[in-house]
């Protein structure tokens, strides 16, 4: 059976080539012909009102970032039509308020919205119930790959999720927990790619930023590859 094309997505637009989560990097993206613009949603830390266009509160420091209502304003403009977004959220406790500003831009059709953490995704899906879901795994703050001490200890988690995560990721979609997998590429096999599209979800793959990974990816059937630089994609076709 052929396979739908790889859908290809930009990270925090296209952060590689213009700082993320910003409107130039929407631009970049766009320009550079994505399917799909992830960005990160944070609220503003002293209990404030606004909620942020950014990674993690580092990401704040020094620059003033977009709110989300600028950000959805700049990408429900009539140049992004057509293009889907996956709105990652970092933290629980905002949910229905991003909701409600999807649905106020008029985007929320068109929207995957994405967090690692489960209890969102339930809330979000008993508010609305016609949202996309997407669950983000695995849980992480840093990549433990890149400490010496952490690396052995990661490398046991692994194989353990990889050995599991099929059947849990299976289990969410056929539950409607969630409508797709975003998950880390570490944590990608055949036997995933399998039983998530048995079960009628997508997958989408991140943060890949090497041509030949997005060739194995592609080959596996993922639904879609995340990449800091969406020029890569070029190279596919």
């Amino acid at each position: 059976m052929t396979r739908p094309p790889l859908r290809r997505v930009g990270h925090k637009g296209a952060d590689l080539i213009s700082p993320g989560n910003t409107h130039a990097s929407f631009d970049a993206a766009l320009e550079a012909g994505v399917d799909m613009i992830e960005f990160d949603v944070l609220p503003e830390i002293g209990g404030a009102e606004r909620l942020l266009l950014a990674h993690d509160y580092h990401d704040v420091v020094g620059r003033s970032p977009h709110t989300l209502e600028e950000g959805l304003a700049h990408l429900a403009s009539e140049r992004f039509d057509g293009i889907e977004l996956d709105v990652d959220l970092k933290l629980p406790g905002y949910e229905l308020r991003v909701v409600d500003a999807l649905r106020a831009h008029r985007v929320l059709d068109r929207t995957i919205i994405s967090s690692q953490y489960r209890s969102s995704l339930d809330l979000i899906r008993a508010a609305e119930p016609s949202a996309r879901l997407g669950w983000s795994v695995p849980k992480l703050r840093r990549d433990p790959f890149r400490s010496r001490a952490s690396t052995v200890p990661a490398m046991v988690a692994l194989l353990v999720m990889r050995r599991l995560l099929p059947m849990r990721a299976a289990s969410a979609i056929r539950g409607r927990r969630c409508d797709a997998l975003m998950v880390h590429w570490r944590l990608v096999t055949p036997r995933l790619v399998r039983r998530v599209r048995e079960a009628g979800g997508e997958l989408y793959v991140w943060t890949v930023d090497e041509l030949p990974r997005m060739r194995e990816l592609e080959t596996l059937g993922v639904t879609g590859v995340i990449t800091n630089d969406p020029r890569l994609f070029a190279a596919l076709a």
